[in-house]
């Protein structure tokens, strides 16, 4: 499938950690310099701040703005940022979307109302959720949530999503290997424009290799050198090459994901295998979450170093 159409959203988008100080307050200094190290990375197409591998459940909306903030001011020129929004209500993911823009922001990545998840919605409502969003008047790549979830866009429902002229991409998570090379063929044939970036860590290439134009994970906010090189040989054709860096970045997951999808533990294993490898200043976490235990801890660290890490704490 030729990606030229989509060139702009396609390629290897970082979703980033988010760095906090002992007293929760979000550490400015040291999210800078790591959103720069992953920005700075050939391949990077951009970086995306404030989505779950940022804790954007945690943040508060100012300070979701004042990431995005940091981000732009941090980031190498022609690199884009994408900002999460997570919002229960139409007016409050607008007012957030807007807020992004303000703060230099090039696109949102647009969460579904997480009351779905418990209760379901309408198709009516799903587009039009995101059709309010668009009134903000910026670029919009859609977070498709798995398809076992109430919250999860139906093929007929993205075909109607992808007319929506500020919807630029699709975050494809549906993690249902058996929908997503069809998907991928039926929503590049209606709109060309729209690129569609898998967010799989845990299978990226046989969901690369499937259908995708490029990838938006968490990996790359860990490992960005290994992903960009993943995906451009995945999508360039080079099998064997991927899978020779496919076998790195599984013994990465293993220690970090376990054998799991990215989930709000995940992400925390993430957070503390970047302060193990000294690219972050803290593995603090906020409330909900609590510490990881010593036993975890220790275990991540030995299963770190089996995989090649360089292990500085």
């Amino acid at each position: 499938m030729d990606q030229s159409a989509c060139g702009a959203w396609s390629g290897v988008f970082a979703a980033t950690l988010c760095p906090f100080r002992e007293d929760y307050g979000i550490d400015e200094d040291d999210l800078a310099q790591y959103l720069a190290w992953v920005a700075q990375h050939d391949g990077v197409r951009g970086i995306v701040v404030n989505g779950h591998t940022g804790e954007i459940t945690s943040l508060r909306n100012p300070e979701r703005a004042r990431v995005v903030e940091v981000a732009v001011a941090s980031v190498p020129a022609g690199k884009k940022v994408v900002s999460g929004v997570c919002a229960e209500g139409s007016h409050d993911a607008i007012d957030q979307a807007l807020a992004a823009k303000v703060s230099g922001a090039n696109a949102i990545l647009l969460m579904p109302p997480h009351h779905w998840l418990r209760f379901g919605r309408s198709s009516q409502t799903a587009i039009g959720f995101i059709e309010d969003v668009a009134a903000a008047g910026i670029s919009i790549i859609v977070h498709q949530y798995p398809a076992w979830t109430k919250a999860g866009y139906s093929l007929a429902e993205m075909l109607e999503i992808v007319k929506i002229p500020q919807v630029a991409g699709i975050k494809m998570g549906t993690r249902d290997m058996a929908r997503a090379h069809y998907d991928y063929v039926r929503l590049k044939e209606a709109a060309p424009r729209v690129s569609v970036i898998t967010c799989h860590d845990e299978f990226l290439l046989a969901s690369l290799l499937e259908g995708a134009d490029g990838a938006l994970v968490g990996f790359a906010g860990y490992a960005p050198r290994l992903i960009c090189d993943l995906v451009d040989k995945a999508l360039g054709g080079d099998l064997a090459g991927a899978r020779a860096i496919r076998d790195k970045v599984d013994a990465l997951a293993r220690a970090i994901y376990q054998f799991g999808e990215p989930s709000a533990e995940a992400h925390q294993r993430m957070k503390m295998a970047a302060w193990l490898t000294g690219k972050l200043r803290s593995p603090v976490v906020r409330p909900p979450l609590r510490p990881l235990s010593p036993n975890t801890v220790a275990a991540m660290r030995e299963a770190l170093a089996a995989a090649g890490e360089k292990i500085v704490r």
